[in-house]
């Protein structure tokens, strides 16, 4: 996949991105009102659901999903997230796609889509309002496995987060080799999400590794730095 600025899938500048087809992927949380997930936990779900769908069989060389899969990269990375309780997830449950559960939270992801050719089972659920909450706060991440760093000074609904997670998973996921890649898959694409301390995202945003800056097409301003891929891999490239 290109990596200079210039044809970033998500810098706000006009770009040769934008002149393609433009697709998105569909991500639905599952969200009971008497037993919703915690807000951490849906955070991760969601990116371990990209690499999930990213890594699938079926989204590569002659697979059933390759040519959407590869007509969505070639375009704005865009990812939208909606949710879903009972007999609505029952219903996008049975759309072709992969349900991936963490800890409490289950996400079920969906192949590409055109931006204006979604499903009616996924198009009328609401993509609005997803606000969660984490009981108790998310322990220390695992200083061996990919930590997607969340920037302290945005305010994000829980499904802009989700989506922002997902952008990160995906690219550290470029940055891989396929050795790389292959041991973050046999480890269930291990990873965790935590909002990074505020004296550390200048240095986090500066030190080389992966950084998604949005679009600006909901929410935040355009060119806001969101996240960054910490994936011990790319970490020791850096000789941190």
């Amino acid at each position: 996949m290109p990596k200079t600025p210039a044809a970033s899938p998500f810098h706000d500048e006009r770009t040769v991105r934008d002149e393609a087809p433009q697709y998105v992927l569909p991500l639905v949380v599952r969200i009971e009102k008497t037993d919703p997930p915690a807000r951490t936990d849906a955070l991760e779900t969601a990116a371990r659901a990209v690499l999930v769908m990213l890594a699938d069989e079926r989204s590569a060389g002659e697979g059933e999903w390759a040519r959407v899969v590869r007509d969505w990269q070639d375009a704005r990375i865009r990812k939208v997230v909606r949710r879903a309780r009972g007999a609505e997830w029952r219903k996008a449950s049975a759309l072709p796609g992969i349900t991936v559960t963490g800890k409490s939270a289950q996400v079920r992801v969906f192949p590409p889509v055109p931006l204006d050719g979604w499903p009616k089972e996924l198009l009328k659920l609401q993509v609005s309002g997803t606000d969660l909450d984490d009981p108790s706060g998310p322990p220390a991440p695992d200083p061996l496995a990919p930590v997607l760093w969340l920037n302290p000074e945005l305010d994000m609904s829980a499904g802009k987060t989700m989506a922002q997670a997902g952008h990160g998973a995906q690219l550290a996921w470029w940055e891989l080799t396929e050795a790389e890649r292959t041991a973050w898959r046999e480890a269930d694409f291990a990873l965790s999400v935590r909002v990074a301390p505020r004296e550390a995202w200048a240095a986090l945003t500066s030190g080389g590794l992966p950084v998604v800056r949005d679009a600006g097409f909901t929410e935040i301003a355009p060119g806001s730095c969101t996240v960054v891929a910490d994936h011990p891999a790319l970490r020791a490239r850096l000789g941190r």
